[in-house]
């Protein structure tokens, strides 16, 4: 009782405080890209914790303890090992990028704490279609719901250039951005037999806020400073759906088998509203570096338009041998951004692709011991793609990952039963990274990323009996 009452506090705790600093970070990501002046911003993974330990690879795992927000059909698959309990997940990083030029030795780096994701799940099946099993003693049928926020794109860079206009005179030019999209989900998936499909929808919504300041350099004319901006507010509803299949392979004397698993998934292109200022204008600064207006030459405000998100489709697959020990997986994924427009604008994009791979190792499913790290989950993979942003054709996403789960509860409490336990699992992921070569225009980004995500399984909506 006292594990139960512990993991339940935990919940209503952390969720309140996650919620608050969840909104928190979308105002104070510092980070310098300029990658992300292009499209709708740097895309955030979007994949909890313990698939990016494995290089992102997602789509046909069933997401036992965790949420899978990448296949909404994972859901069907919850009360399969949790009849009651309800899952509630979160997590964060931190991010350090650094900047090189490939033209001189030069770099950048700035390190930035943010909130990844909130997202929680439980079993909504009728207590009867709970009590079906298969012949292999897993339950015929499984239905699941979930909801979460978390973001989707961001937008952060802020460039200076100098330089030398003939005939004319020096010229500094401030380039800066801010903004990114965010997206508030809900999903079911339902499981009949081996088959399960689902579906995700939501709102998705964001900002995008960019500006060009002019600054004539010269000792004896003066010349006044101009500044062009434009914000845009958006948002609209969204579609996702999915689904996976499992093939038993033979069965041992115990009834157990491996497992192929097999999923895909489709997010369908979405056209969202969107309303924009735009200002030109001539500035000075103030005596504290503000802005101060001398003349508009245009203003619009309000004005209304449209964004399209492209769609992305994937599929993938993974094998566990017949006690989970080990679990590989392969996913490939393709986004059509050339179907990406701003106001009816095209940017710098195109279509896009990515290939993940990944392994798990997991020594608590044939270990009696209770040493603490006999109970560690370990993993690692990688992923390679072309980058979406066209600016030259040697640019190339990859990165090497590396995971581990650590589990905060007793690990007497799990054993043969670890299904029907509570349990606080603590996820961390190692990602290294870049976007870019030598040879890349301008200058090429490598990313180091630490995450650290908490799944927390309570039974909760339970009527209790006593004898």
């Amino acid at each position: 009782m006292h594990l139960v009452n512990s993991t339940t506090d935990w919940l209503k705790r952390i969720s309140g405080l996650s919620f608050a600093l969840f909104f928190c970070s979308l105002t104070q990501a510092q980070e310098n890209s300029p990658y992300s002046r292009y499209g709708l911003g740097d895309i955030v993974p979007n994949q909890n914790f313990v698939y990016r330990g494995m290089g992102g690879v997602s789509i046909a795992d069933a997401g036992t303890f965790n949420t899978n927000f990448k296949n909404p059909a994972s859901l069907g698959n919850i009360s399969n090992a949790r009849r009651t309990s309800m899952v509630f997940d979160v997590g964060g990083e931190i991010d350090i990028r650094t900047l090189r030029s490939t033209s001189t030795t030069s770099k950048y780096t700035s390190t930035n704490t943010l909130i990844s994701y909130l997202q929680v799940a439980f079993p909504i099946l009728p207590k009867k279609l709970g009590k079906v099993l298969l012949t292999d003693k897993t339950p015929k049928y499984g239905w699941g719901l979930s909801f979460g926020l978390r973001p989707l794109t961001r937008i952060n860079y802020k460039i200076e250039q100098n330089e030398r206009l003939s005939g004319i005179d020096s010229l500094n030019t401030l380039y800066e951005g801010s903004g990114g999209l965010n997206q508030f989900n809900i999903s079911s998936g339902f499981r009949i037999n081996r088959l399960t499909f689902g579906v995700s929808t939501g709102y998705t919504f964001g900002n995008k806020d960019f500006s060009t300041q002019l600054v004539f350099i010269n000792d004896t004319v003066t010349y006044l400073k101009s500044n062009t901006q434009a914000k845009a507010n958006f948002g609209g509803a969204f579609l996702n759906a999915g689904v996976q299949y499992q093939f038993r392979l033979q069965k041992d004397r115990d009834n157990n088998s491996a497992k192929v698993n097999v999923g895909a998934y489709a997010n369908f292109r979405q056209e969202i509203n969107a309303k924009q200022d735009k200002i030109n204008e001539t500035f000075a600064f103030d005596g504290t570096g503000s802005i101060s207006t001398i003349d508009t030459v245009s203003f619009v405000k309000q004005q209304k338009g449209t964004v399209v998100i492209p769609a992305t489709y994937g599929f993938g697959l993974n094998y566990e041998d017949k006690n989970r020990t080990w679990v590989t997986g392969i996913d490939f994924e393709f986004t059509q951004w050339k179907d990406y427009s701003y106001y009816k604008e095209k940017d710098l994009v195109q279509n896009s692709w990515v290939i993940r791979a990944g392994a798990q190792y997991d020594p608590a499913t044939k270990s009696v011991s209770n040493k603490f790290w006999n109970f560690v989950t370990y993993r690692a993979g990688f992923y390679l793609g072309p980058d979406y942003v066209k600016l030259d054709k040697t640019r190339i996403n990859y990165a090497a990952t590396l995971g581990a789960t650590f589990r905060l509860t007793t690990p007497r409490l799990l054993g043969s039963s670890v299904d029907e336990k509570q349990q606080v699992l603590l996820h961390f992921s190692a990602e290294y990274g870049g976007r870019g070569n030598k040879q890349s225009f301008s200058f090429r980004e490598n990313s180091l990323r630490f995450g650290f995500g908490l799944s927390m399984n309570a039974k909760w909506f339970q009527k209790r009996s006593y004898y």
